[in-house]
């Protein structure tokens, strides 16, 4: 009985075509809910709600210290126990409607803004920095529906570091041709 063996490049071939295909249909799905563990805080009741007053809330909520409430520009802030880091400012973005919302890669977008029913419930904020891909937020909190939400990016970021990394690589070079030059002899 002759065993027909595939030869390692085919295996090879094969197996990444199926690592290609797991990766290509991989839509890094995640919903997000009230409370859960993305959940920066609530606004109550999130009025007026207009990009600069939305902007502000989200900036109030991730100053506060963890399990803390405030009240701040006639609204009351409660911020969750989930801790994140130290967290950067929120820059406005964009908003829209609807409960699926495309985050793109990672790290593109870092905080969500959810207004529930104009001034009969209030707002979710949530961190959402560490997700990709296509999320859903929940169309009825406390009983009433999603009016919309808003995306913030994070300030302060690109800033230069001072030189550090370079004078870092250029000590590391200059090790390797002093280790380079007591090597060949």
């Amino acid at each position: 009985m002759k065993l027909n063996i595939i030869p390692t490049p085919k295996i090879a071939m094969l197996c990444a075509a199926l690592c290609a295909a797991l990766f290509a249909f991989n839509q890094n799905a995640h919903a997000l809910t009230i409370g859960d563990g993305h959940e920066i805080g609530f606004v109550n009741f999130g009025i007026p709600s207009g990009d600069q007053d939305r902007t502000d809330y989200v900036n109030h909520l991730i100053g506060m210290g963890l399990g803390t409430q405030d009240d701040f520009q006639g609204q009351h802030f409660t911020r969750s126990n989930n801790n994140f880091g130290p967290l950067s400012t929120a820059v406005f973005h964009h908003n829209g409607t609807g409960t699926s919302i495309n985050l793109g890669a990672a790290g593109t977008y870092t905080y969500l803004f959810a207004k529930y029913d104009g001034p009969n419930y209030g707002s979710e904020v949530w961190y959402v920095g560490d997700l990709s891909g296509t999320i859903t937020i929940p169309a009825t909190a406390g009983g009433y529906g999603l009016s919309g939400w808003t995306l913030f990016t994070a300030g302060g970021q690109g800033v230069p570091d001072g030189g550090t990394t370079l004078m870092l690589l250029g000590m590391a070079f200059g090790s390797l041709g002093m280790a380079r030059r007591f090597l060949k002899r």
